[in-house]
Formats: C-alpha cells, sequence, structure tokens
C-alpha cells in the first residue's frame, strides 16, 4: 500500500474564547479509529509553533516559524492507504476540517524510522 502524510493546519494563533469544547477528543477518537482500522503508521502532535518553533534559512537562525502565516502545521500522520481516493477520505474525517482548520494529503517518497519514541 501506498503511504500518505497528512499535514494538519490550525490557526497559528488561539485565544482562549477560541478553544472548540471538546477539540481534543475529537482528534483523539479520529487518531483512534485510524489505528483500529489498520491505516495509522504514525502520528505526531506539534507545540504551538508561535512559542516554540526556531527557523534557519542559509546561516541565518531565527524564532518563531518559518514563514508568518495564519496557520501553521499543528501535526502530522502517515497512513496506508491503497490509493489517493482512500486516504482523501480518511482525511476529510479529521477534525481539523470542521474546527477551522485545514488538511494537505501528499504521497511519501520515501522515509525512516528510529527505533525510539518521540522525546515529551
Amino acid at each position: 500500500m501506498t503511504q500518505y502524510a497528512i499535514l494538519v493546519y490550525a490557526k497559528a494563533h488561539v485565544e482562549d474564547a477560541e478553544v472548540i469544547p471538546g477539540a481534543r477528543e475529537a482528534h483523539d477518537r479520529h487518531f483512534e479509529d485510524m489505528v483500529n482500522s489498520g491505516a495509522l503508521v504514525t502520528a505526531f502532535a506539534l507545540q504551538p509553533a508561535a512559542d516554540t518553533a526556531t527557523s534557519i534559512r542559509g546561516d541565518v537562525v531565527t524564532d518563531g516559524p518559518f514563514v508568518d502565516a495564519k496557520e501553521v502545521i499543528a501535526g502530522f500522520a502517515i497512513i496506508e492507504a491503497p490509493d489517493l481516493d482512500a486516504a482523501l477520505e480518511l482525511a476529510r474525517a479529521n477534525p481539523a476540517t470542521q474546527q477551522g482548520g485545514g488538511i494537505e494529503v501528499r504521497p511519501v517518497e520515501g522515509g525512516f524510522i528510529a527505533d525510539r519514541p518521540a522525546s515529551v
């Protein structure tokens, strides 16, 4: 099966009043559904870009995300699907599509997974 990257985009800055009740739980359920279907290979949520990102362009290192944008990549998943249509069907179920964010789906060209957990 082909592997696809699902990039989850969310607002770069979210005020407390904008937080959608149950949003995190909806994402957890979605990823649990993908685990149960056998499609999910790996998934990671990222810390907020505005608070934690450091960018490098050439020899210049700056605090903050690579570009100043209204949306940033909030997380990503690698799934396996028989074709793009099946990958898009899984991606459409991501709660970010209903919570003001968006999803980008791209075929994976190659990769490597080290035998160790991500640091938290």
